[in-house]
C-alpha cells in the first residue's frame, strides 16, 4: 500500500512532487469527459520519466496478433487505444530557460484534483537566477461541450526585476505509444493550417492490413491572452506552433488561456465534414469566456453528484474513496454514445488495450442502474447487440454455433491474443446474458429482452449447446477447457460458475422465448428440437460439489491441490503475480478473484445462508485479490454474513485501491471498471439492497468505523435517499411516485418529500 496524495473529501491532493512517483501521480489525476480524456501529465516538456496519455473515445488500432505457435481459431489482431495528438503542449520559457521541473529547483507544488468540479490544477514556484515566478496550470475536458479542452496558465512575478515571457503552444501528432508491438507511432498528418494566434491539424491512423476503419482526428486550437503573437516556427509535417512573448512586470500576473476542439471521424465521415465542424465549434466556444465555460461544465457535475454523491461521516479516507471512484467512472462513461462502451482502464493508461471486457457486464451495469437513468445502462447492452455479428465470426473460429461475445473488443471481433483468456473464459457470455436479466429486473422495463436481448439470449444459448458435451459415464453435460473468472486457474474442466452460468442463461432464454411476440418468435426461429435440448442441458448440467466439506466445488480437481490459506504465504512474496512464475501460480490453490463466489454473489437470494457461509469460509482465506475486481463482491458477501470486519477490510481495499496503489500497478492507469466496486460495496454490502420480485429491499448495517452514510438510488423512476447512522435508518423519497419497499423484512410506505426514519 502506497500513499502518495493528502486525504481529503472532495479532493486529491499533494504538496510533494516526488518524481519518482511521477507516472503514479499522472494516473492519479487523470481527466475525462466520456468523448475524450488524458492522464495527468504535465502540459510543458518534462525530460525525466513519464507516460504521456491522451485518448479518444472509439478511437482505435489493430496491433497484429504476435504467438510463438500460432492456433487456429487465433484472433489476427490485438486492439488496442491509441495515443492521440497531444493538443494540450504548451512549454514557457522565462528569460530565455525553459521550465522542466525534471530539472528545475522549485517551491510550493501543489497538485490538485477538484473532483467536485472535475477540474485540474497544478502549481509553483520556479527560481531561476534572480527570476522568481510562481506558475498556476488549470486543465478541465468540458462536459457541456463534448469536443472542448480549456487550459488556462497564469504567471505571477514575485521578483524585483521584470522577467521576458515566452509561450510556445503547440499541437503535436509525432506521439507514441509504449504498448505497442511494432512501430510506436501511429498517425499521419493530412493537413495543418498554422496562424498568428491559432492552428489547426488533421492527421489520419496509419493503415492496417486487417480492414478495420482508420480514424481520422482534427484538433484546432485558439488562444487568449494580453502577450504579444510572434512566429514561433515554421508548420512541419507533424506540429503545428503558436508563439507568444512579453514582460512580466514585477509583481504583476498575466494569464494565458488555451481552447481546443477535438473532432474525428466517429462522426464526420468526410475530411472537409469534420473540418468544418471543427470550425463551427471553435466559433461557438471563442464567444465565451472561461468562466461561461466553466459555470456550464461545473452545473452538469453539480447535477451528477446531486443524483449520486455518497456521504461518509466519521472516515474521510473512505469519503475520499467511494468520491474518487464515482468521479473516474463519469468520467469515462456517462452514456451518451451507445457506441462507446467502458475500458478498464478508461482513459487513463494504456494496459489493457483501451478495449471492452466483461467487466461492464458484471460490475458496470449494476452501478449505473442505480445512480443514472435507465437508458444509459441500456445503451450498455445496445452495445453488445450492435455487435452481434462479431460474436457470430468469434464462435464460427471455433467451429462453434451461436455466438461467442469477445473477451476484449472495440468492434465485436474478439482482438485479444491470449489462447487461455480470448477462447477458454468463455463465462463472459453468461455475464453478458445475466446483464439482460439484471436490467430487467432492476427497472422493470421488458422492451429489451422481448426485443433485441432476446436475440443475443438466443444466439448465447445456441453457442452453449454447441459448447457443451455430454458425459455418457455421468449422464451429465459438460464445459471441458475452459477459464473462469480466477485466471489463475487455466484450461480446467466444468468451472463451477461458467457451468452454473451456462445452465442459467439456457432456462433464462426458455423463460424469454415464452413471452415474445409471435412476430419476434419468427425472427428468433428457434425450434422445438432446440427447445428440448436446452431443456434437457439444464436438467443434466454437471456442477461439481463436495458433500462432505459442503461446498460448489471451483473446478475438477481444485481439491487435489495442496489447500493452504494466503496468510501462509511470506509477506515479500506478495503479490505473488509479481514474485511467483506462472507455473507456481496455475499449480497452487491460490485464486486471483471470486469465481465461485461471483456466482454466489450474482443469485445471492438462491442459496442458503449455510451454503453462502461453508463456501466463503472455505474460497476467501484462498483469495490473493490481485484482481481489482476481487474486493467488492467479498465485501457484499461479507455483509450478507454478517461479518463486518471482513466487510469493512475490503470495502477499503476495494474503495482506496488505486489512491493507495493497493497492487502496485497503479501507475499504468487507474482499475476504472472495478471502481463500481466501492459503490457496489455500499449499497448491495452495507445498505443490503436487493430486489425481489419487483420490489426493492434494504437491510443496513453502520460499519463501526463510520458515524454515518447516505446515499441516492434510482429505482423505477423514483429517487430515494438512505442515509444510515447510529440512531437508526431514515429512507426518503425526494421524487416520483408513492412506494413501498422493504426494511429489514417488513414493509414500508413512501410518499414523496417525506420521510421514514427506523
Amino acid at each position: 500500500m502506497k500513499r502518495i496524495f493528502e486525504v481529503q473529501p472532495w479532493n486529491v491532493v499533494s504538496h510533494d512532487f516526488n518524481r519518482a512517483e511521477k507516472r503514479l501521480q499522472e494516473s492519479m489525476t487523470s481527466l475525462g469527459n466520456g468523448y475524450m480524456g488524458m492522464r495527468g501529465f504535465f502540459e510543458e516538456n518534462y525530460s525525466g520519466d513519464t507516460l504521456p496519455g491522451i485518448y479518444l473515445g472509439g478511437v482505435w488500432f489493430p496491433d497484429r496478433t504476435r504467438v510463438g505457435w500460432w492456433k487456429i481459431g487465433y484472433p489476427e489482431y490485438f486492439g488496442k487505444v491509441i495515443n492521440a495528438i497531444n493538443f494540450i503542449k504548451i512549454n514557457i520559457a522565462l528569460n530565455g530557460e525553459f521550465i522542466d521541473l525534471a530539472k528545475d529547483e522549485i517551491t510550493g507544488f501543489e497538485l490538485n484534483l477538484d473532483m467536485k468540479n472535475a477540474r485540474l490544477t497544478r502549481s509553483f514556484t520556479v527560481e531561476k537566477g534572480t527570476v522568481k515566478v510562481v506558475v498556476t496550470f488549470e486543465r478541465f475536458l468540458s462536459v457541456a461541450q463534448k469536443e472542448l479542452s480549456v487550459q488556462r496558465v497564469r504567471l505571477k512575478n514575485l521578483g524585483s526585476d521584470d522577467v521576458d515571457v515566452k509561450i510556445i503552444s503547440a499541437i503535436d501528432a509525432d506521439v507514441k505509444n509504449e504498448d505497442a508491438n511494432y512501430g510506436e507511432r501511429f498517425w499521419e498528418v493530412l493537413q495543418t493550417d498554422q496562424k498568428e494566434q491559432s492552428g489547426s491539424l488533421v492527421a489520419i491512423t496509419k493503415a492496417n492490413p486487417f480492414g478495420t476503419p482508420r480514424f481520422t482526428v482534427g484538433a484546432e486550437m485558439h488562444h487568449r491572452t494580453a502577450l504579444q503573437a510572434k512566429v514561433a516556427a515554421p508548420a512541419h509535417d507533424k506540429e503545428v506552433v503558436n508563439g507568444f512573448s512579453g514582460k512580466l512586470v514585477a509583481g504583476s500576473e498575466i494569464d494565458f488561456e488555451k481552447r481546443v476542439i477535438v473532432v474525428t471521424s466517429r462522426d464526420y465521415h468526410t475530411q472537409n465534414n469534420l473540418v468544418s465542424a471543427m470550425n463551427a465549434i471553435s466559433e461557438k466556444t471563442d464567444n465565451l469566456s472561461y468562466d461561461e465555460l466553466f459555470d456550464a461544465h461545473r452545473a452538469i457535475w453539480a447535477e451528477r453528484w446531486e443524483k449520486s454523491d455518497v456521504k461518509i461521516e466519521g472516515d474521510v479516507a473512505a469519503q475520499q474513496g467511494i468520491r474518487f471512484n464515482l468521479f473516474q467512472m463519469f468520467s469515462t462513461y456517462y452514456g451518451e454514445d451507445a457506441r462507446l462502451n467502458i475500458g478498464p482502464k478508461g482513459f487513463t493508461g494504456e494496459k489493457y488495450g483501451g478495449a471492452t471486457y466483461w467487466d461492464t457486464e458484471a460490475f458496470a451495469l449494476p452501478f449505473y442502474l442505480g445512480v443514472a437513468e435507465p437508458k444509459i445502462s441500456k445503451n450498455l447492452l445496445k452495445y453488445r447487440y450492435q455487435q452481434l455479428d462479431g460474436a457470430y465470426h468469434n464462435a464460427k473460429k471455433q467451429g462453434l454455433k451461436g455466438a461467442l461475445f469477445p473477451m476484449v473488443t472495440f468492434d465485436g471481433i474478439e482482438s485479444h491474443n491470449e489462447w487461455e483468456i480470448t477462447f477458454e473464459e468463455i463465462h463472459r457470455n453468461g455475464d453478458i446474458a445475466f446483464a439482460i436479466y439484471n436490467y430487467t429486473r432492476y427497472t422493470g422495463d421488458k422492451s429489451y429482452v422481448l426485443n433485441e436481448g432476446s436475440k443475443v439470449l438466443t444466439e448465447i444459448s445456441r453457442f452453449w449447446a454447441d459448447r457443451v458435451h455430454f458425459s455418457k459415464r455421468k449422464q451429465k453435460y459438460m464445459l471441458h477447457g475452459v477459464t473462469g473468472p480466477d485466471e489463475y486457474e487455466n484450461n480446467v474442466d466444468n468451472n463451477w460458475y461458467t457451468n452454473y452460468m451456462a445452465r442459467w442463461t439456457l432456462a433464462y432464454t426458455l423463460q424469454v422465448l415464452e413471452e415474445v411476440s409471435q412476430e419476434q418468435a419468427a425472427v428468433l426461429n428457434v425450434t422445438e428440437e432446440e427447445k428440448q435440448l436446452w431443456q434437457d442441458i439444464v436438467d443434466r448440467m454437471y456442477l461439481p460439489e463436495d458433500e462432505e466439506l459442503g461446498i460448489f466445488v471451483q473446478h475438477d480437481g481444485f481439491l487435489d491441490k495442496d489447500i493452504k490459506p494466503v496468510s501462509e504465504i511470506p509477506a515479500d512474496e506478495l503479490p505473488i503475480n509479481q514474485h511467483w512464475s506462472w507455473d507456481k501460480i496455475l499449480r497452487s490453490a491460490y485464486i486471483k478473484q471470486a469465481d465461485v463466489l461471483q456466482g454466489i454473489w450474482n443469485f445471492i437470494d438462491e442459496f442458503t445462508p449455510e451454503q453462502k457461509k461453508r463456501n466463503f469460509d472455505f474460497y476467501e482465506p484462498l483469495t490473493v485479490h490481485e484482481s481489482s475486481l476481487s474486493a467488492s463482491i467479498h465485501a457484499i458477501l461479507a455483509s450478507d454474513l454478517h461479518d463486518e470486519n471482513k466487510a469493512v477490510e475490503m470495502y477499503e481495499r476495494t474503495s482506496r485501491l488505486d489512491l493507495d496503489n493497493y497492487n502496485n500497478d497503479t501507475e499504468d492507469g487507474l482499475h476504472i471498471t472495478s471502481m463500481t466496486g466501492s459503490w457496489l460495496a455500499i449499497v448491495q454490502g452495507f445498505a443490503g439492497m436487493r430486489v425481489r420480485d419487483g420490489k426493492l429491499h434494504f437491510a443496513p448495517f453502520l460499519p463501526k468505523k463510520w458515524d454515518k452514510y447516505q446515499f441516492r438510488l434510482l429505482f423505477r423512476g423514483r429517487l430515494i435517499e438512505v442515509g444510515v447512522d447510529t440512531n437508526g435508518v431514515s429512507l426518503e423519497l425526494l421524487e416520483g411516485e408513492p412506494l413501498t419497499v422493504g426494511l429489514y423484512g417488513k414493509d414500508v410506505e413512501l410518499v414523496a418529500q417525506s420521510s421514514v426514519f427506523v
